[in-house]
């Protein structure tokens, strides 16, 4: 049986698909990743011009990044980004992962209009912070003692 909740959401989808592609709808209506990670070797929080706010986690092991989290207080866009980004780096290298530039995301998006494209920069440049931030802690591992994430 269908149900409103149903209708509404195959709406929504259909009306979203004139704009968006899939892979930009599945990460907006269904994020992965959200949350912080325990004990994570990486963490970064970064709030862009708009004002939106994106924090991300990363969990390393040697130099792959094995798992990877993230939160936002912004818009749909901002959640696709960093839910797109957290699930790209999982088996990357450090250096690899901090080569990922916001064009990557909007092109793995198949663009986004331009009043969301500073989501895809935003999101890159929290990963980058992250990375730097898990770059330090490998080369003074004593500061992890004071790390308040």
């Amino acid at each position: 049986m269908t149900t409103a909740w149903d209708r509404f959401q195959r709406l929504m989808r259909e009306k979203m698909r004139e704009i968006y592609s899939e892979t930009y709808i599945d990460h907006n209506l269904d994020p992965k990743n959200v949350g912080s990670i325990e004990n994570a070797d990486g963490h970064a929080e970064v709030n862009g011009t708009c004002g939106d706010m994106m924090e991300m986690w990363l969990k390393v092991d040697g130099d792959i990044i094995v798992d990877a989290g993230f939160t936002t207080t912004g818009c749909g866009a901002m959640v696709a980004s960093g839910s797109l980004v957290t699930e790209i780096v999982k088996g990357k290298t450090l250096s690899e992962a901090q080569q990922i530039e916001q064009q990557d995301i909007l092109d793995t998006f198949g663009g986004l209009p331009e009043e969301n494209q500073n989501c895809a920069l935003i999101a890159a440049d929290t990963l980058k912070a992250a990375i730097r931030d898990c770059l330090q802690f490998q080369r003074e591992p004593w500061k992890k003692l004071y790390k308040k994430h």
